[in-house]
């Protein structure tokens, strides 16, 4: 049997690999599920015939993971753009078509703040007051490193990796909010207010991502929202990707197994 490689560790990730799972296996396919961390295999709907591989890889090591695979699918995460970028370079190395999968950007109300990365919007908080919950991710905290720790309240997932990046940060644990999204209109309100939250920085997660409800409950408080420019990303629907796949024609097998 040759191979389907699933990119994940996002909603549309977790959609396209149940689907895909006996969808693959009817046609006599394999499917590899590759996610960055465990939390991303524990969050994984259990597989009956794929098989999960957990862990980043180094963009050198890529091309050689995918040897032997007839077809890639990335469903990373809108704001993936170097994990993305790695696999585009890798498919083309390997030969392999590669399929993009995105959810839908959002329109943003003209109140909201647009700046382009996470060191934009540090060097733009520095110069107001008020305190701060981020909302972007562990991987952006060493960018607001530099405003004063008090300031700061941190939205990450329960994991060591995640806290760890707060304790980094000079987070206090009192100003660790260790959670699991995406969060209702009534759970952000609440957050906003139990800390007194002026500002909320956020990156456009879309719908799969509760983003309307940051926005409307921010509304709601009066806190100012800070929107980290999304990256350019095309791509299609869970829908489309497996109506393609329905219709799809793998080429002849290739001669390696896909190693994990």
């Amino acid at each position: 049997m040759t191979g389907v490689v699933l990119f994940g560790g996002t909603t549309e990730g977790r959609q396209l690999a149940q689907a895909l799972d006996s969808l693959c296996a009817a046609r006599g396919l394999t499917l590899t599920v590759f996610v960055a961390t465990e939390y991303g295999q524990e969050v994984l709907p259990a597989l009956t015939h794929g098989q999960v591989h957990t862990g980043r890889l180094a963009p050198e090591v890529m091309t050689g993971r995918l040897a032997g695979c007839q077809l890639i699918i990335d469903a990373t995460h809108p704001y993936a753009e170097t994990v993305s970028a790695s696999l585009r370079a890798a498919a083309k190395a390997a030969g392999v078509p590669l399929w993009r999968c995105s959810r839908p950007a959002s329109a943003l109300p003209e109140r909201c703040i647009c700046l382009p990365d996470a060191p934009a919007a540090a060097e733009w908080l520095a110069q107001q007051e008020g305190r701060v919950l981020l909302t972007t991710g562990a991987k952006e905290l060493p960018a607001f490193a530099a405003l004063p720790p008090e300031r700061l309240y941190a939205r990450v997932l329960a994991t060591h990796d995640g806290i760890a990046a707060c304790e980094q940060a000079g987070l206090a644990h009192s100003h660790i909010l260790a959670m699991q999204g995406p969060f209702s209109q009534a759970l952000n309100e609440a957050v906003l207010r139990q800390w007194n939250i002026r500002w909320m920085v956020t990156k456009d997660g879309g719908r799969n991502g509760g983003f309307a409800e940051k926005l409307a409950a921010a509304q709601s408080c009066g806190v100012g929202v800070l929107v980290l420019t999304r990256p350019e990303d095309r791509g299609e629907t869970v829908e489309a990707i497996l109506a393609r796949f329905a219709a799809w024609q793998p080429a002849a097998p290739a001669l390696q197994p896909i190693r994990i």
